[in-house]
């Protein structure tokens, strides 16, 4: 019999992670069909649903009053993102116990090296399953977690996909493809609704036909070297990956169906720009673009941008965030805001920026007075401390919200 490839990766993903936070830390709603929600109204869409809710056709984006009609049963939850970060951190404090965390993908999901004697099945799957009991026993008896363990990441991850929930799957090089064959392609990670409508165009419709393709074809697929990238990585292959900067900061809300006027728009919008001024401080870094996005209740998009010298005080951003919605508003007259969105660009170091800057008294008189509302804010909670005026209503719904490829600091929460 032939040897089988050596097993390096083992990646764990927590099942419906929101969803099952708050069946782990309420009892009463285990076993029933829930739905994590932004705000707690039918005009929204579920960002989180249970297992028992997915049994009845509801997932991840599902407008919440289709799901009352595929589930009238069903229980809406809003967000407590706090939480999944308190629960994150546990976790992985947990599963550190029992093998190092290599990469922490998401706020769900993370990749482990294996070495050594580890590298054999029976010693991973040893590994796996006291990662799993540790969770039950220490954390909480109701998080589960499907865990996948195979020659490069791109297929533990893959094989975590192939048992949910709560499952256990080792992938090796030569079980593919017949072991995934039956997985859709948008199944595999970095094959998205475009690309897979791309491959669909190229005749390529299941995973053994993607396997059946060459590099070259694959690469003139996707249009890069990703996609023979991607040749190599549903084989095993280990491919070394080049670390990224961040190169923007921004927040984002979609707004309570009470709050799409412009002018309580333009509240939130400034909660947005301090969240983002707040962290562009922390990371010590200045910015000397800014953007900001709005979508409308018919979905059109606007955008509009400006550019300045370098800044990181609340103060010059506001101004600058005034002058950017006086244009938006100023030949139109939008009447119904459903979602806003900033964005930091020009990213620098304050290491990297020029002496002359700083010898300026009036802007480091406002970076001083925003670093104190930092300080202010951080100790005695969040929003001790504002420029201007924020209604409770908005205050309520503007804290930190997770994005699933970013886990937030925890001080966010308090900004």
């Amino acid at each position: 019999m032939k040897k089988k490839t050596s097993l390096k990766w083992l990646y764990l993903d927590f099942n419906s992670y929101f969803a099952t936070i708050e069946q782990q830390i309420r009892p009463g709603i285990r076993n029933r069909p829930i739905v994590i929600v932004p705000t707690m109204t039918d005009a929204t869409c579920a960002i989180a649903a249970s297992y028992e809710a997915k049994a009845c056709g509801i997932k991840t984006g599902t407008m919440i009053y289709i799901a009352k009609k595929l589930c009238p049963d069903l229980i809406c939850i809003q967000a407590n993102h706090k939480n999944y970060v308190k629960y994150h951190h546990k976790l992985m404090f947990e599963i550190n116990k029992y093998i190092p965390i290599e990469t922490i993908a998401s706020i769900d999901e993370v990749a482990c090296k294996l070495t050594g004697t580890d590298k054999i099945s029976v010693n991973a799957i040893k590994i796996a399953k006291s990662i799993k009991q540790g969770i039950s026993q220490n954390i909480g008896d109701y998080i589960k977690c499907s865990i996948g363990i195979s020659t490069n990441k791109f297929l533990a991850k893959t094989a975590s996909n192939l048992e949910k929930p709560d499952g256990l799957q080792i992938l090796y090089s030569e079980d593919i493809p017949n072991k995934i064959k039956d997985l859709k392609l948008s199944n595999l990670t970095g094959i998205g609704k475009k690309m897979e409508k791309r491959l669909f165009l190229s005749g390529v419709e299941s995973i053994e036909d993607l396997y059946r393709l060459s590099p070259k074809n694959m690469r003139k697929i996707w249009g890069s070297v990703l996609g023979e990238k991607f040749w190599y990585l549903i084989r095993g292959k280990e491919i070394v990956e080049i670390p990224t900067k961040n190169k923007t900061i921004g927040h984002s809300h979609v707004l309570h169906p009470n709050w799409r006027t412009p002018a309580k728009s333009k509240k939130v919008l400034y909660r947005l720009i301090t969240k983002a001024a707040t962290r562009l401080r922390r990371s010590n870094s200045y910015c000397s673009k800014l953007e900001i996005g709005i979508k409308l209740e018919n979905n059109y998009k606007i955008k509009n941008k400006i550019n300045f010298y370098q800044v990181c005080d609340n103060f010059t951003l506001l101004d600058e965030t005034d002058t950017l919605w006086k244009n938006l508003f100023q030949n139109n007259n939008y009447k119904r805001i459903k979602k806003i969105s900033v964005v930091l660009y020009g990213l620098k170091k304050t290491s990297d920026i020029q002496p002359s800057l700083f010898n300026n008294r009036f802007i480091k008189k406002r970076e001083q007075l925003s670093e104190a509302m930092d300080v202010i804010n951080s100790r005695f909670g969040r929003d001790s401390i504002v420029i201007g005026n924020l209604p409770n209503e908005i205050n309520q719904f503007s804290g930190t919200k997770i994005a699933f490829t970013r886990i937030p600091d925890e001080k966010e929460f308090f900004e």
